[in-house]
């Protein structure tokens, strides 16, 4: 019998919760196969089975376990079973032993005579609360839908519901929680507000967003143009991207820039390191990255750690403006918004230019007012004339030194 122990992950983490088993008391697993999600204060992250065999589970799903303790086991001697598939429709079930290494699958989400009334009467899967085993759809749950039009706001199957539920909170959220708590109370927050044009960046990529692509197998979105802005700006308003440490500033050299990307767990800020050094394809693919290990709860301690400034986007939620709140220690972040048509004065004449608010917060206590905008303006011109990001200044000014 192997034991599997919860493994380290950082210095001042003394424990994690057991978010859930992706495998189950008595289920063969193979070695190296993920087994467990686990979450501390910082990350969810996967564990893998160290062996091949049978799995026996010691702890529960929302337990909290020491680091180092043991919680599940592998019975390495067990010999590889053979497993049976099940096929289900409407008609029949067919059992199919198969050896372990082929999988058979078919998902039946929804009866026919369901299938044919949701077709028939357009209804939304959404607004179904499905009854069956497995979660499949029956006739009476796609009747009930008809027969309560909008009226089931919640995934209750009940009307007039006044159902209370407690949920634990996450160790992830507990972190957010008292980070934003602290964040609030430790800086002198202000926010100052511009907003930025988007039509050449619009227009550039509308115009090399299919070559950009074929070239370096990503796409090209607004985020590397962003941070390249915010990497220059940071460059020439050093105190943005400093922080206090007791009665000192500490200055930085380099632009490490965290992007806030929302889970299904909470808010993760994953570092892209260096930005000021990476090309545009080399500032996407790190995004791209980076979220997807968001996502699928796959970052490292040394990925969320170390930024020097923040960028969030709260645009893709449809958010028009808002005062994001930064990430401690550092001293200021930027808010990205919705991008949206509005009419503006353009040399004298109304035209209508795809806008979009920009947010930055900042600790006045070592940001300036004058600083602060500054910056802001700063990365507002550059995204304007996104040849900037090129030198920085001008072309022209650069050939004439000027």
């Amino acid at each position: 019998m192997i034991d599997i122990k919860v493994p380290s992950v950082g210095e001042s983490i003394s424990e994690v919760t057991l978010l859930k088993w992706t495998k189950k008391e008595g289920d063969y697993v193979e070695r190296d196969e993920v087994i467990a999600e686990l979450e501390s204060e910082k990350a969810t992250f996967e564990v893998n089975a160290e062996r091949s065999g049978i799995l026996k589970t010691l702890a529960s799903e929302g337990d909290t376990i020491l680091i180092g303790a043991v919680f599940a086991a592998i019975d390495e001697t067990a010999e590889k079973p053979a497993i049976s598939v099940v096929i289900e429709n409407e008609n029949q079930t067919t059992e199919i032993a198969k050896k372990s290494n082929l999988v058979v699958s078919h998902e039946v989400k929804a009866t026919p005579v369901a299938n044919a009334i949701i077709a028939d009467k357009k209804v939304e899967i959404e607004a179904i609360t499905p009854s069956g085993y497995g979660g499949k759809i029956m006739k009476n749950d796609v009747l009930q839908a008809l027969n309560h039009p909008g009226k089931k706001a919640f995934n209750t199957e009940e009307l007039f519901s006044r159902n209370t539920r407690k949920e634990r909170m996450s160790n992830l959220r507990k972190t957010i929680s008292r980070r934003l708590v602290e964040s609030k109370n430790t800086t002198a927050m202000l926010t100052t507000f511009n907003e930025v044009d988007m039509t050449a960046i619009m227009d550039i990529r509308k115009k090399y967003k299919d070559k950009f692509k074929e070239q370096h197998q990503v796409n090209l979105g607004f985020m590397s143009f962003f941070t390249k802005a915010c990497a220059i700006a940071l460059s020439e308003w050093p105190s943005v991207n400093a922080y206090i440490d007791g009665d000192e500033l500490i200055y930085h050299d380099y632009a490490d820039i965290s992007i806030a990307v929302s889970t299904p767990r909470g808010l993760t800020v994953p570092v892209i390191r260096n930005v000021e050094s990476l090309t545009m394809a080399e500032i996407e693919k790190k995004v791209v990255e980076l979220a997807n290990k968001a996502r699928d709860s796959k970052l490292t301690a040394e990925e969320l750690t170390g930024g020097t400034f923040t960028i969030t986007n709260g645009g893709v939620f449809g958010s028009l403006m808002s005062t994001p709140i930064i990430n401690i220690p550092q001293s200021a972040i930027l808010g990205m918004h919705k991008i949206q048509d509005r009419p503006m004065a353009i040399n004298g004449k109304v035209e209508v230019r795809p806008m979009m608010y920009v947010a930055l917060s900042y600790d006045h206590r070592i940001i300036d007012g004058r600083e602060s905008v500054s910056f802001l303006v700063r990365v507002k011109e550059l995204l304007e004339n996104p040849s900037l990001l090129l030198f920085g200044k001008d072309p022209v000014k650069a050939l004439l030194e000027l």
